[in-house]
Parts: structure tokens; C-alpha cells; sequence
């Protein structure tokens, strides 16, 4: 059982100036881990550091607060148009990186040089965490490069933003989005980006998230974006006992098999949270498919069910995410980078061309940014670790396969 909120508890690892997990996690093994550091993986937050509900803002302002109809017919203030200088600058350390012969897992900005292009992408990363959290890029020739040039093109413009976490627990820190045609109605086991079904907003356990388009669908498959901050001042507005149980620690999230020796196969923490330190900003975790997916936990009595209240508040923010949403559609080439600080992503069900057609295919990173690089101050152990957050079961070591599997 969580401790309360008002338990006293020992001094948090994570106001220690190095935690020991933090210590192990930065001096791991390099034949393990070729930049010597290891993805801190999920962990439930520190109980004492969430707030109340009460003291939440009742609106947020600034940049991080956008509507739709501020972007919708002004593509320009959210797109970015590969530039051929840019191309070639990218393309050149590309092939300075392969012919290294360095494992993709080693890439890093030192041997990814971007001298040029590295002064865009440096108030960018600013941008992403702080203003209005996402981008898309445009132009990236994938098909002429194919995908083992494109995987390195991409990851190499990725260690500018962050640093990258594994995301499942085979340890993928170039992830595939695909359709590999597994059950997506049997939640507790599968997750949805291997399927084609719909996905519902949500956030990935991590700061930043990008996606690169390698091939499209016949149809479908299209984004949807909508900034956390303008979802809670409706919230705040329209139903505000939906906003005091989303800030409440009672949400129950699956982690579906990907845990470590003894782990939970669970974590509770709640849906809004505050930062911790002074002006904290709200924070948001959320994935119905983790919350919906626990009944055989809850069945057998390990865990309480979904309360009414819970129900509806799940139902709520849903509808409030659509209705607020910006729509937008990836082309081959397209690289979308986004916050999962204060942004909610969600993606149209989808349907394959017939082979032997390429079926829809995005490349996915998920990225780190700590706090002592400009990331937000988290209430969770590992917030000043460089990996901090992903999925890291044991010591499995990372990979960056350039397709699915």
C-alpha cells in the first residue's frame, strides 16, 4: 500500500545531491551500455512531494497553454522545412558516423557533428520543454537513404533534444512503430503502437517523444496534439471535481509484464501532478490503455477496481483532448518531436496498403532531458538522472534495431 501523502519519510533520493540509483545508473557497465549510462526505467513517485489538489492553479498561462485555432491555418508557426544545406550537413555526419562503424547505440553528439544545424536545434530543445512543445520537421529524404541511414540521421538530430531511454523492455531505444499483427483488445499483454488500432491520448514515459515517417498508411493513422495546460483550465472551468480526482494518487497504472525482479506489476501515481521546487508548473501522466488494462489485478483484489468517479473523469478527459486537439498528418519524411511534459498525443485507427506494399511504418525515439539540463523538476527519485524515466528491465542491454521486431 502507498504511503499517505502526509507520511514522513527519510530525506528523497531525489534531494540528495547523487542518489545511489543514480550513481549505479551513471556508472554502468560499457560493455553493457556504450555511453555508460543506463535507462532509469518506471518508478512510482515519491508520495511525500505530490500536492494537493488545492494547491493547483486554477489557470495556466504562458506559452505552454495553446489552442487549435492558433495553428491550424498557420502551418508555418509549427513546421519546419529541411533546408538543403541542412540535408547536406546531416547526411554528412551520417556517413562520417557509419563509417566509424560504431554501434548505433554509441551515437552521441560528439561523433554525430552538427555544427551548423546544432544552432537551431539548441533553442528548439528550449521550445520543446518550455513553449509549445512540439514540432515537425519536414523533408528528410528516407526513402534515398533508406533505413539504416535514416535510423542514424534521425537519432543523430536526436541527442541534440535529450538523451535516448529504452522503451520496452527488449531494451529499444529506436523504436518501431508498426502493425505486427497482435491482438490490440488484449491490452493486458500487448502494446497498442505494434497494432494498428486507435490510440487515445495519452503521454510516453518520457520527457520528449519524436516519430519519423518511413512509410505511410492507405488510410488513417493521422495525429492529434493537444497541449495538457489548455486541457486543464477547461477542466478547471467545465468540471473541476474531474480535475481534483485526476490530482489525486489513486490512478493505477499497468506495466504489463516489463518490470524487474522485484517490481510491482503496477505503479500508483496520479494523472496531473506538480513539479517540485518553487513555481512549479502542472505535469501530466496519463494512458487509458495502462489504466484499463489492470483488471486482472483488480479481479483477484490486489488492487481496488475504476471507481464511478474515475469512470467518468477518464471519459471527461478524453472528450476534452478532442475537442481541443490539433490535427495534423505525417508524411514520409516528417519527423515530429513533442513534450510529453505538458502535451497529450493521440493517433487515428489505421489500414495498410495490401502487400507487397510497405505497411505503415514510424521510427521512435523516446527521449531524456534531467533537471540539471533545463528538464523539469519531477517529484520521482531518478529526476536528476541523465536517462531518467523509459522501460529498463534488469540489465538488458540497449538496442536499435532498424525495423521492427
Amino acid at each position: 500500500m502507498a504511503p499517505a501523502l502526509t507520511a514522513t519519510q527519510p530525506t528523497a533520493p531525489h534531494d540528495l545531491p547523487t542518489s545511489k540509483s543514480s550513481s549505479q545508473n551513471h556508472k554502468a557497465p560499457r560493455s553493457i551500455y556504450p555511453d555508460g549510462i543506463k535507462t532509469s526505467g518506471q518508478h512510482p513517485p515519491l508520495y511525500d512531494q505530490l500536492q494537493p489538489y488545492s494547491a493547483f492553479p486554477k489557470e495556466i498561462t504562458g506559452p505552454t497553454v495553446w489552442r487549435k485555432e492558433d495553428y491550424t491555418s498557420n502551418p508555418e508557426r509549427w513546421t519546419h522545412i529541411f533546408s538543403p544545406s541542412e540535408i547536406s550537413e546531416i547526411s554528412s555526419a551520417a556517413d562520417t558516423f557509419l563509417a566509424s562503424s560504431t554501434p548505433l547505440t554509441g551515437i552521441s553528439k560528439t561523433n554525430f557533428a552538427l555544427p551548423e544545424f546544432a544552432k537551431f536545434l539548441e533553442p528548439l530543445r528550449k521550445e520543446l520543454l518550455n513553449g509549445k512543445g512540439f514540432i515537425l520537421f519536414k523533408g528528410l529524404p528516407v526513402t534515398a537513404w533508406g533505413n539504416r541511414k535514416s535510423a542514424v540521421a534521425y537519432m543523430g538530430l536526436g541527442t541534440y533534444l535529450g538523451y535516448f531511454v529504452s522503451q520496452n523492455s527488449r531494451g529499444h531505444v529506436l523504436g518501431h512503430v508498426k502493425d505486427l499483427g497482435e491482438d490490440s483488445s488484449q491490452i493486458d499483454k500487448v502494446r497498442i503502437y505494434r497494432t494498428n488500432a486507435r490510440q487515445y491520448f495519452h503521454a510516453d514515459d518520457s520527457d520528449l517523444v519524436g516519430l519519423l515517417c518511413v512509410a505511410k498508411a492507405l488510410e488513417g493513422g493521422e495525429s492529434d496534439l493537444v497541449s495538457s495546460h489548455a486541457v486543464w483550465n477547461a477542466l478547471q472551468r467545465e468540471n473541476p471535481d474531474v480535475a481534483e480526482t485526476l490530482t489525486q494518487p489513486i490512478w493505477y497504472f499497468d506495466r504489463k509484464g516489463e518490470t524487474s525482479v522485484g517490481e510491482e506489476e503496477w505503479i500508483k501515481t496520479a494523472v496531473f501532478y506538480l513539479e517540485t521546487g518553487d513555481q512549479p508548473r502542472v505535469y501530466s501522466k496519463w494512458d487509458p490503455y495502462y489504466v484499463r488494462s489492470l483488471t486482472r489485478f483488480s479481479d483477484a483484489g490486489l488492487i481496488p477496481p475504476l471507481s464511478p468517479a474515475q469512470t467518468r473523469a477518464a471519459a471527461i478527459l478524453e472528450e476534452t483532448c478532442v475537442r481541443l486537439s490539433l490535427h495534423m498528418i505525417l508524411d514520409i519524411g516528417d519527423i515530429q518531436f513533442l513534450s510529453n511534459a505538458h502535451v497529450l498525443h493521440a493517433r487515428t485507427a489505421y489500414k495498410d496498403f495490401p502487400p507487397p506494399a510497405p505497411r505503415r511504418h514510424l521510427m521512435r525515439l523516446w527521449l531524456s532531458t534531467p533537471e540539471e539540463e533545463g528538464g523539469w523538476k519531477l517529484p520521482f527519485h531518478d529526476s536528476r538522472e541523465k536517462k531518467r524515466g523509459g522501460i529498463q528491465v534488469d540489465d538488458t542491454r540497449p538496442v536499435a534495431p532498424e525495423d521492427a521486431e
